[in-house]
């Protein structure tokens, strides 16, 4: 839960760029995706956690290669729109391909499935680990929900599969079970 609370954290903190209504954006696209796919939420789910931990080294690389600066990195390949077009250079494309097998062999769907998909998720991902930048015109400060994700020393519990339950959970409170 530790990354969920990351993210709760930034919807609270006045200068990062956290709200509800980016929760909602990214769990309405996740579940439209999984409706539209067929499939069901707890699978979704375990693709969601499968696609973090693929995700999670090649953020670490990035950023070790990119001088820290991996937000402005994330934000140029994936832009505010969903910018997939320039996903290649956050993510190159042998990469992707590694990730689309691998999700594959662990889900039901097809890699051409996965294939479609995957832009749609990864841009689901970089929207939440987004929501602990600062927001434009605020100097300094880290982006504490991208350090949490991407550093695995300190926590422990960053499994993108729990923080979407956990998101569900908090948007629908009464369906909780």
């Amino acid at each position: 839960m530790g990354l969920f609370f990351e993210i709760l954290s930034s919807i609270n903190n006045p200068n990062q760029q956290g709200s509800v209504s980016q929760i909602e954006y990214v769990v309405n696209t996740v579940n439209q995706l999984s409706a539209n796919r067929g499939v069901d939420a707890s699978q979704m789910q375990s693709i969601v956690s499968n696609l973090g931990s693929l995700l999670r080294p090649v953020l670490q690389q990035k950023r070790s290669l990119a001088d820290g600066d991996l937000e402005s990195l994330m934000n140029q390949a994936i832009g505010t729109g969903g910018n997939v077009s320039a996903l290649p250079s956050l993510i190159p494309p042998q990469v992707q391909q590694q990730m689309i097998q691998s999700i594959a062999q662990t889900s039901k769907l097809s890699a051409e499935q996965i294939q479609t998909a995957l832009p749609i998720l990864i841009s689901c991902v970089i929207s939440l680990l987004n929501m602990g930048a600062s927001k434009p015109g605020i100097q300094g400060g880290r982006n504490q929900v991208l350090n949490a994700f991407l550093d695995a020393d300190k926590y422990s519990d960053v499994d993108l599969g729990d923080v979407m339950k956990f998101a569900t959970r908090f948007l629908n409170p009464s369906q909780a079970a």
